[in-house]
């Protein structure tokens, strides 16, 4: 009876390895065709989490007609590439306006993200590529959206269109907002273990 028992549990686990597998592997094609926006604040106090606010706001207008003419992630990637530090000018820019004098960082880099829940999509734990602004010393509570494919700069409807557009009809499963929460948890239980050998 135990050995029943303990096949039955190890069958078990590999089913639901198996059918997880379909669902990683489109969720690691997402971090291939996706490319991120991730603003640092200064700091957590409600002046500096209001001013990342607002600089969010003027590059996210500044960066819409970039992204609009982007086909491919790798397009767009160029285009923040080539425009570094124009977006740089823009973010310390409006830092100034708003009265303060902290420097801003503008970089690309690849890093984590844990899932993340929007009103109509989601989008999976994994390392993406992203244009990172950094505020000042960069130690308060960050924001994050996508910017290829502009789901960030978007209204609902158009969102959806950039979405089917953009994403295979496998990637489109996944980030469409239905109750999967279980496969997420997995996908990044096991991408946070991955990145911690990485």
């Amino acid at each position: 009876m135990k050995l029943f028992v303990k096949s039955a549990c190890v069958a078990f686990i590999f089913t639901v390895i198996f059918s997880m597998l379909p669902f990683q592997a489109a969720c690691a094609d997402l971090e291939n065709d996706v490319f991120r926006l991730h603003i640092l604040a200064n700091s957590d106090s409600d002046e500096d989490q209001a001013l990342k606010l607002k600089v969010r706001d003027r590059v996210l207008s500044y960066t819409e007609e970039l992204f609009a003419r982007a086909k491919t992630k790798e397009e767009a990637e160029t285009l923040v590439k080539d425009n570094l530090q124009s977006i740089a000018d823009v973010a310390a820019n409006e830092v100034v306006k708003q009265g303060y004098s902290y420097p801003v960082k503008a970089e690309i880099t690849n890093m984590f993200f844990t899932t993340r829940h929007y009103d109509s999509y989601t989008l999976p734990a994994g390392n993406y590529d992203a244009l990172r602004l950094t505020i000042g010393e960069g130690d308060g509570h960050n924001w994050w959206c996508v910017m290829f494919p502009a789901l960030c700069i978007s209204s609902d409807l158009s969102r959806e269109s950039r979405a089917k557009e953009n994403f295979s009809d496998r990637e489109y499963e996944v980030v469409k907002n239905e109750k999967r929460e279980y496969k997420f948890f997995a996908v990044e239980f096991f991408e946070k273990i991955f990145s911690s050998f990485s």
